[in-house]
């Protein structure tokens, strides 16, 4: 019964596979820090990190994406959620599975954008 419900979706909006860098900072520290967002959807982003950070975290991050012929970004706050270790040949990192926790309306339109232009949607099903 507990492999059953592990294979139903538990996700409200699909995921669109993206490759755009992101910088954040662990809330209340001077930092920033880069990673790598590989999907995103409404509500969050999977995040591929060499740093490794607890489950209840919160982050404030900014993901680059290309705008016509410019670079912009959205800026949220997240709440990591879930994160596996990713053991690669020569290096050790971090799958980091984030819930956006607050995004202004700016950048909620900004999130539309990038959701709306043609990402892949995600064939495989992650955390």
């Amino acid at each position: 019964m507990e492999a059953l419900n592990r294979l139903v979706e538990k996700r409200k909006h699909p995921r669109f596979s993206i490759e755009l860098p992101l910088e954040y900072r662990v809330t209340n520290t001077p930092q920033a820090h880069g990673a790598m967002a590989v999907n995103v959807s409404e509500e969050g982003l999977l995040v591929h990190s060499v740093n490794n950070m607890p489950v209840g975290s919160e982050l404030t991050i900014a993901v680059l994406f290309p705008k016509g012929f410019e670079l912009t970004n959205f800026k949220v706050l997240a709440e990591v959620v879930w994160k596996d270790l990713q053991l690669e040949e020569n290096s050790v990192g971090y799958q980091l599975g984030l819930k956006f926790v607050h995004i202004q309306e700016e950048d909620r339109q900004k999130l539309k954008e990038l959701l709306g232009n043609g990402h892949d949607r995600e064939a495989s099903h992650e955390k």
